[in-house]
């Protein structure tokens, strides 16, 4: 009877330690006179859904209200809750929250100005995305709307599924060095996304603004960019499509 007691209570102990995590989250607020730190949660699975948005979203409705974050759509598509879980650039919404060890560790995307916790401030992302005139620029002005044919339209696959959440642009090394003037993977996608387009005719003034030693060619193909990002998209090679119309 005492061996079956104490099996018992092994597999019970042993049960408990999978269903509880411990995440380790980045903190810095700016009105406190403090250096940055870290907080410790302890979660337990049980209550918790299966991303590490979910763990967050727990942890600030039953731990800690001041922690804070970016979220919105919770689905992948709106990029907000962009941060570097366990050591790379991801979605939380994307990210399961279960993995072998028993910590899991979240900081704000590296290289980036922090504004809050785990919120970095991307005002110089935008400007940059504003800069490579991210619309549509045809002098002609068709009767309906302006069409292309099912090839053309294929050219665009794997290009305008971006959802500028950052997470290449803070994983690449030239990007972190040289982000007020390299545009970084994130935004050079963006830019061939509208190169390739057959509806578009500015094509040689979105060319002559990118042929540019520190916009462009600041890339040296290292392919973080390619291997972070969440929506299993190319930065890479559309930074090379880019500069083999510039050679061509």
């Amino acid at each position: 009877m005492f061996l079956a007691k104490s099996t018992k209570k092994n597999l019970f102990q042993s049960d408990s330690i999978n269903w509880y995590k411990f995440i380790r989250i980045y903190r810095w607020n700016p009105y406190l006179n403090k250096t940055p730190w870290f907080s410790i949660y302890p979660i337990s699975l049980k209550f918790c859904g299966p991303m590490v948005l979910d763990a967050l979203i727990l942890i600030k409705d039953s731990q800690d209200s001041t922690l804070t974050f970016r979220r919105s759509c919770r689905e992948g598509i709106c990029g907000s809750c962009s941060m570097n879980i366990d050591g790379v650039n991801s979605l939380a919404c994307l990210k399961p929250v279960q993995n072998q060890s028993s910590f899991l560790t979240i900081y704000p995307l590296p290289h980036m100005h922090v504004i809050k916790d785990l919120v970095p401030d991307l005002t110089n992302f935008y400007s940059q995305y504003k800069s490579i005139k991210p619309w549509l620029i045809n002098s002609s002005k068709p009767k309906n709307e302006y069409l292309q044919s099912k090839q053309d339209r294929m050219e665009l696959d794997g290009l305008y599924e971006c959802i500028l959440c950052a997470c290449c642009s803070a994983s690449c090394p030239s990007y972190w060095w040289n982000q007020n003037k390299y545009l970084g993977p994130a935004i050079l996608l963006q830019a061939y996304r509208w190169i390739a387009d057959s509806r578009d005719n500015s094509t040689d003034l979105r060319l002559s603004f990118l042929d540019n030693k520190m916009r462009l060619f600041r890339c040296h193909t290292i392919m973080n960019c390619t291997k972070t990002c969440p929506k299993n998209l190319n930065p890479g090679k559309a930074i090379i499509s880019i500069k083999q119309k510039l050679l061509a």
